[in-house]
Formats: C-alpha cells, sequence, structure tokens
C-alpha cells in the first residue's frame, strides 16, 4: 500500500527552504545592486539560483525524501528523520544569512576557509562578536525560529500511521531515487551542473549570487577532499615536462637546471653584492597592508612612516601580492614559491618537512632563525610548517610577559617590535634571520587609545588600525637604526595581501597591489617601477645579503640589470581564480572554463583582448600547475635534502 503522507514532513521543509533561499538571493542583489546591474542578470540570477536551490535540496532533502516511506511512524526512524529535518534546516538558513559578512570579508560566498577558521575558535569568535555582534544575534534567532517551524512541520513524521510499509517502500523508493539523481545533477549533460554554470560575467561575486552560500561551502568541502585525493584543481592539461620545460626558460634558467634531475629547478646563485661577512635578514609582514592606504602608491595617506621608506631603500612601485590571505603572502616571500590552486604550501601535509625556506638555507650557513608573532603561532599551521622548515625558535603571544595591550589576535604591534628588538639586540654578532608577523591590523581593528588619531566614517576603525600599524612599525626602525645591529642588517618591510579585495573583475588585479622596500646600510635608494611578485623578493635579499646560494626559487632577482626596472610578470590566486600578468595584459584562469585573455594597463580596468596570445596563455596555464607539480614530485626542497615520509600527525 502506497502513502504519499510520508513525504509530507520533508516537502513542508523543502519548500520552506526554496522560499529562503530565493528572498535571501533577492536580497543579495538589492543589497549588491550597484554590481549586479550592469551585467543585466537578474532574470538569469534568479532563474539559475532556484536551479541550484532545488540542486542543494536534492543533496541534502532528498535523503530524507528516500528514507521517508521506511521510516515515517517507525518508533525510532520518525525521530531520527525529524531531527534530521531540523538540523538540516538550521544549517541552511545559518550559512545562508552570514553571506553579508562574509562576502563583505572575502568577496565570495561562504568557502572552504568557512570550515578552516573553525579550527580557531576563539579568535574568530570574538572576531564576530565585536565587528558583527547585533547580525550574529538576529542570525541566531531567525536559525532558531527556522529550526522551531521545521520541528513543528515535521511532526507527521511521528503521526502518520504507516500500514504495511514495506511494500509501498519497496515501489517508491526507485522513483524518489531517480528523481533525486535528476535534481542533484540538474542536467542530461556527461557532467552534473557545478559553479562553473553560472558564470555568466566577469564579476565572480555576482556570478555566485545564483548559488546559496549552503551550495558553495558544500561544493568547497568536496573540492578540497577532491584536492586532497587527486592533487589539485586544474585550469589545464599540460606534460610535466612541458610545464617545467616553459617554467624555467621565463624563469631564464634554462642553461643553469637540470630538468631531469629530483630537483628540476635546483641552481646557483651568486650575490650580485660582495660583502666581509653576509648580512643578517630581518622581515617584517605587515598584516593587510595594501596600495590603497599608502600615499606614495596612490592611496590614502595613512602610511607616513612606511612612505618615508620610499627614498631610504629599494622602492618597489608596482608589487603584487600572490593571494589574498596571509599565508599566500608567506610562502612566496620565505619560500618564494608560487601560489597553488590548492591550499597554500604552509598547510599542505606534502610540505610540513623538507620544503624549502630562506630559513632552510640560511641555517645551513650558520644563521640562527626565528619567527616572531604577536598572535597565537598555531594559527593557519605556521608553527608546524616553521619549525619543520628551517626556523628554530617561534615566539609568539605566550612568549610575551606583560604587554601593553592585548587584541582579538594578539598582542599589540609596539609589543610585537619591542619584543624583536630586544631579541635581535641579543644576538651580539651571530648571524640572525628573523620573519616578524604583525597582527594589529586585522578585523576587528582594536588598537591601544592615544597613539595615533582616530578616524570616523564606515572605514574608520581600519583606517585607525593601518594608521597605528604605521606608526608601530616607524617606532620600530627608529629603535633599529640606533641600535648596534642595523648596520648589519637587511630589512624587508612588505604587506602579506590587500586589506578587501574585490570587485567586478575575475580577479580584482588591482587590489593585490601591495607596498615593499628593502632598506639597510650600503643599499642605494631606487625605485623598481616595473611589475614585480612577492616570489622575487627571496633571490634579490639573497643578493643584498650577499649570500651564495643553490636553491629551488624561480623569482627573479631584482638587482641584476635586466631585471632593475622589474620582473614584468605576476602571478596572483584569487580563491578558485588565477590570474597571469605581464605589461599590458593579464589572462585568467577559470576551473573548467576557457582561459581569458585582457587587456590591462596600471591602475586601469580590464578590457578584453581582440588578439589573445596563445604563448602567453601557455606561459600562464604552466605556472598554474608548476607548485603542483613540484609538490608531487617533492621537488622543491632544500639542497641536499632527501624527502622522508611523514606519519599522520608528525610534527
Amino acid at each position: 500500500m502506497i502513502d504519499l503522507r510520508s513525504f509530507s514532513a520533508p516537502v513542508r521543509v523543502l519548500g520552506f527552504l526554496l522560499l529562503m533561499l530565493t528572498l535571501s538571493r533577492t536580497a543579495l542583489i538589492a543589497w549588491y545592486w550597484g554590481r549586479v546591474a550592469p551585467t543585466d542578470g537578474v532574470l538569469f540570477i534568479l532563474l539559475q539560483g532556484l536551479r541550484f536551490d532545488v540542486v542543494l535540496m536534492g543533496m541534502l532533502i532528498g535523503p530524507a525524501m528516500l528514507a521517508a516511506p521506511w521510516v515515517t511512524g517507525h518508533r525510532y526512524g520518525g525521530p531520527v528523520l525529524r531531527c534530521y529535518l531540523v538540523v538540516v534546516t538550521m544549517f541552511v538558513l545559518w550559512v545562508e544569512l552570514g553571506t553579508i559578512p562574509y562576502i563583505d570579508q572575502y568577496d565570495v560566498r561562504p568557502n572552504y576557509i568557512y570550515i578552516e577558521y573553525l579550527k580557531y575558535p576563539r579568535e574568530v569568535l570574538t572576531m564576530l562578536v565585536v565587528s558583527y555582534g547585533t547580525l550574529m544575534l538576529l542570525m541566531g534567532l531567525a536559525t532558531i525560529a527556522g529550526g522551531l517551524l521545521a520541528w513543528r512541520w515535521s511532526r507527521s513524521a511521528l503521526q502518520t500511521p504507516v500500514q504495511k510499509r514495506l511494500p509501498g517502500a519497496l515501489i517508491l523508493s526507485p522513483f524518489v531515487l531517480i528523481m533525486i539523481l535528476a535534481m542533484v545533477r540538474s542536467t542530461l549533460d556527461h557532467h552534473p551542473v557545478n559553479p562553473s554554470t553560472v558564470a555568466f560575467t566577469t564579476d565572480s561575486m555576482v556570478n555566485q549570487l545564483a548559488l546559496s552560500s549552503p551550495y558553495t561551502l558544500i561544493y568547497a568541502i568536496y573540492e578540497q577532499q577532491r584536492d586532497s585525493r587527486d592533487g589539485a584543481v586544474s585550469y589545464g592539461r599540460m606534460d610535466d615536462d612541458d610545464v617545467l620545460r616553459i617554467v624555467v626558460e621565463n624563469a631564464g634558467l634554462a642553461d643553469v637546471v637540470d630538468l631531469d634531475s629530483e630537483t628540476p629547478t635546483m641552481h646557483m646563485q651568486t650575490a650580485t653584492r660582495r660583502l666581509d661577512r653576509p648580512k643578517n635578514l630581518v622581515i617584517i609582514l605587515e598584516e593587510s597592508m595594501g596600495a590603497e592606504f599608502v600615499g606614495s602608491l596612490g592611496g590614502k595617506n595613512l602610511t607616513p612612516n612606511f612612505d618615508a621608506l620610499a627614498d631610504d631603500g629599494i622602492w618597489f612601485e608596482q608589487l603584487y601580492a600572490t593571494g589574498t590571505r596571509s599565508v599566500r603572502g608567506i610562502e612566496a616571500i620565505i619560500s618564494g614559491f608560487p601560489p597553488t590552486s590548492r591550499r597554500s604550501a604552509v598547510k599542505l601535509a606534502e610540505t610540513q618537512r623538507g620544503f624549502f625556506t630562506i630559513a632552510s638555507l640560511l641555517q645551513a650557513q650558520g644563521y640562527e632563525t626565528s619567527f616572531i608573532y604577536g598572535g597565537s603561532a598555531h594559527f593557519d599551521n605556521m608553527r608546524r610548517f616553521f619549525l619543520n622548515n628551517g626556523f628554530q625558535t617561534v615566539i609568539d603571544q605566550d612568549d610575551f610577559e606583560d604587554p601593553g595591550f592585548t587584541s582579538t589576535w594578539g598582542v599589540s604591534d609596539e609589543d610585537l617590535f619591542q619584543r624583536a628588538h630586544e631579541y635581535f639586540t641579543g644576538k651580539g654578532n651571530k648571524p640572525f634571520f628573523s620573519l616578524v608577523f604583525s597582527s594589529s591590523n586585522h578585523k576587528p581593528f582594536e588598537v591601544p587609545a592615544g597613539k595615533v588619531e582616530p578616524r570616523s566614517g564606515p572605514g574608520g576603525a581600519r583606517e585607525t588600525a593601518v594608521a597605528y600599524a604605521d606608526y608601530a612599525l616607524g617606532e620600530f626602525l627608529k629603535m633599529a637604526r640606533s641600535s648596534g645591529y642595523y648596520q648589519n642588517t637587511v630589512f624587508l618591510v612588505v604587506s602579506d595581501h590587500n586589506s578587501r579585495v574585490k570587485s567586478a573583475h575575475l580577479v580584482p588585479v588591482k587590489q593585490f597591489h601591495i607596498p615593499g622596500v628593502i632598506l639597510g646600510s650600503g643599499i642605494k635608494p631606487r625605485r623598481v617601477p616595473g611589475i614585480t611578485s612577492q616570489v622575487d623578493l627571496l633571490p634579490t635579499l639573497l643578493s643584498l645579503m650577499g649570500v651564495d646560494s643553490r636553491h629551488p626559487a624561480i623569482g627573479y632577482d631584482l638587482t641584476r640589470p635586466e631585471y632593475y626596472l622589474g620582473a614584468g610578470r605576476a602571478q596572483m590566486q584569487f580563491h578558485s581564480l588565477q590570474a597571469w600578468m605581464v605589461p599590458g595584459k593579464v589572462v585568467m584562469l577559470q576551473h573548467k572554463l576557457p582561459m581569458q585573455s585582457y587587456i590591462y594597463e596600471f591602475g586601469g580596468s580590464l578590457k578584453p583582448d581582440p588578439e589573445p596570445d596563445h604563448a602567453l596563455m601557455q606561459q600562464a596555464l604552466a605556472h598554474s600547475l608548476y607548485p603542483n607539480v613540484m609538490i608531487r614530485k617533492k621537488a622543491y626542497r632544500p639542497q641536499n635534502y632527501k624527502p622522508v615520509e611523514l606519519l599522520p600527525g608528525d610534527d
């Protein structure tokens, strides 16, 4: 006997969630109307949105519909079904309602970062409460209300009597399964629909409005699992040999490397600066210090101390970050490693031992190496990666006694720099390298009072934090210049990434622009006007330090005459997208979509390229695949290092 009443509970919840997702999408279209209107895509977004909401319902409500004929009215199965529907409802509402603050931070719907940050509840929850306290409260209340409605509507899972359940369930189950598969696939094509289906404009955020946040989160988890299993998201196919050949030719290394060796990019770099004694190295990594804040780079006049360095050292006028997160900047600056289409090398299991860093290189040459951070070094897996790859000492928040000010993300930049200064002073004549990572310029932008003039307006808190970070940097440089270690040290001051990377383009190239300067005793001030990437900083620093070395990094030594005006290319990762930029052109790479070429002039906007350069596109593809090839082959390692297999959880 077939009893369709058993489907009452899942169908009601399904209808409710479809309505809520449609209302949310409509609200998002209105909220971001300034970016939606130019695309003329409102109808497309709404129709495709409904389509992908049905896909989501197939994934989440489908199992409940499949189980309903079997468990409705059952003593144990009925309550389980009811609880499942409540949990699904609350999950969908909570994730979807948090879309606007997430887009405000990352310019995409929730992705795998959403999951990663669950590992750091103290920092993240404190930041959310401080920044979005009222909204979080409203989200919580709305989610609970939705859960209560689902609880009420799913009462039929307990009350509906089911007679002769087995024959009806056997008849219905194949039809329900076919319906669920049709919902999830949403097409008769060979491959089911995926986010590339809704890529109708160059604004990736607007494209994602046709999806839902629960869908993008689930899809990100799926991609991450596939990443772990298969290696990486790919933008196209190319033989490993061709990848390596194109990359080393572009890096000018074709005549000095052995592509058939286990370390195909390993080469000798002879420093262009000859010194009686190699210099120490201090890298100051400034959190979220985008060019938009730096007056010397055309931004707001919030960084007078940073601006003053433009005439004191080697100043980069077109330096580009490789990504939008701190770990991207870290992998590029200390390893010279381009951005992968996977997670950063700082987090990958394959790179937790024997991965090349400037710390491992300098440690082998007798340097004492350290990482100094005002927050928790466990965040983003930094401690593990650093200690396993050449950093001998890690100093973080737990090592500060009686700091003057502590925020959500750790001690203030002043406390950080004071500790770093004391540490360097204590080194005496011992050669040292240290990475010093600031954190004050991080949401929710908590800084000590009375240090800088507070800014007002919508971005006032952020601008105040930028001004404070610059103030703390200036105070440190005053201490350093009067110290005994200054004359023997090369300093790099650089940002990890910009603050808010978002725009109507697939990859907002302009917002990857960051400040950077190298200074120290004997370094002749000059400006580097051309396109430069964070990966070029490592070989440049080695030359300025007077360090001869063998390493696998493919960045350019900008002290050499042929690169004196800049590297001439930059590679950028923006979520699942990547860009390859050379003077006048940018190639965009997207998963499961053809590459696109654009005309681009510094500070301008992207325009479709009427004459795409096939060779440039092959160059872009090769560089997008190169990091994954090197990780898979365990080929990006220090000289003379022999790979070992890591045990689960091995530190």
